[in-house]
């Protein structure tokens, strides 16, 4: 296993965007190997609560004892678009101080091949956060038709050769049946007519089949709307994202909500329900060279902060 598999990204600011109260509640919607969750933890006295939630059977089995017996926790495996019904089901609604979400795969699920999402490492292809859910992303190639594998390339992995890497995926599973990340990479490698970026051929359709499998971005919206109605008032919402598409869809998210609706702008008298909900906090904040340098998974890291109005 990779030493980065332990490191939690952005700690710090983390930590600093949740503007921990000692005796505060606080989610951890997305608890990876529990290194956020710990570090919150930390902070809380006796009377402080932290409820985690993950999808992935073996985040939730890895969790450490010590954590699990300590009654200001409590680990849930399920998906961060359920926040608002875990948080309901606890009487909690409305009275959570911080809610952080950390986004996209995690180091030890890249370093276990038999998981699916590495393209350096050859295993089975199932890229699935829970594999008792969904199809596995080789069933998915199987049956996608070349349009629709195109779409999903050039919208979720922005691949510019998108059109060329689908024909060569539809072209090789009409040979034989794709089903090990390293024949899928191999594909992918041959399709793209030169290697001009700094980046691994197939990173980005990688990225593109995973986001698709796992509904990540619909998950992340989810759980961006929940977060309004589960924090209370001067609570914090802290996201960090990999990616450009998650980033840009955090930030639309924070600005849309810190805003009244267009029709309502400029009036002197503003409806409750439409009165801003969110306003930023900071601005968008990066992973430093020292960090970098210690945990190379922080290089593409991104955390924006919202406090709940």
């Amino acid at each position: 296993m990779s030493s980065n598999a332990h490191v939690p990204v952005l700690l710090g600011p983390v930590l600093e965007g949740l503007n921990i109260r000692a005796n505060g509640c606080y989610v951890d919607g997305t608890f990876g190997r529990g290194g956020h969750s710990s570090a919150i933890l930390e902070r809380l006295t006796a009377d402080g609560r932290l409820i985690a939630i993950d999808r992935d059977p073996q985040a939730i089995a890895s969790a450490q004892k010590a954590l699990l017996s300590d009654p200001r926790f409590e680990l849930i495996r399920g998906e961060s678009a359920q926040l608002e019904k875990f948080i309901e089901a606890r009487g909690l609604r409305g009275h959570v101080d911080g809610v952080l979400l950390d986004l996209g795969v995690s180091s030890p699920q890249l370093d276990e091949a038999g998981r699916g999402f590495s393209f350096l490492r050859d295993g089975p292809l199932d890229m699935r956060m829970d594999p008792d859910k969904g199809v596995s992303a080789a069933d998915w190639l199987a049956s996608v038709d070349e349009k629709e594998l195109k779409r999903v390339l050039k919208i979720y992995g922005e691949e510019r050769f998108a059109a060329r890497i689908a024909r060569a995926i539809v072209t090789a599973r009409a040979e034989a049946p794709i089903r090990r990340t390293g024949e899928l990479a191999a594909v992918i490698t041959d399709a793209v007519p030169f290697h001009a970026d700094k980046i691994h051929p197939a990173t980005r359709s990688f990225q593109a089949i995973r986001i698709v499998i796992n509904d990540e971005l619909g998950q992340l919206r989810a759980a961006l709307e929940q977060s309004v109605n589960v924090l209370r008032r001067g609570g914090r919402l802290c996201v960090i994202s990999f990616h450009s598409l998650e980033d840009r869809l955090v930030k639309r998210f924070i600005r849309e909500a810190s805003r009244e609706p267009e029709q309502y702008r400029g009036m002197p008298s503003v409806p409750e329900e439409h009165r801003p909900k969110l306003k930023p906090v900071g601005k968008l904040i990066e992973a430093t060279a020292e960090e970098i340098a210690a945990n190379r998974r922080a290089r593409s890291a991104r955390l924006r902060v919202a406090e709940r109005l």
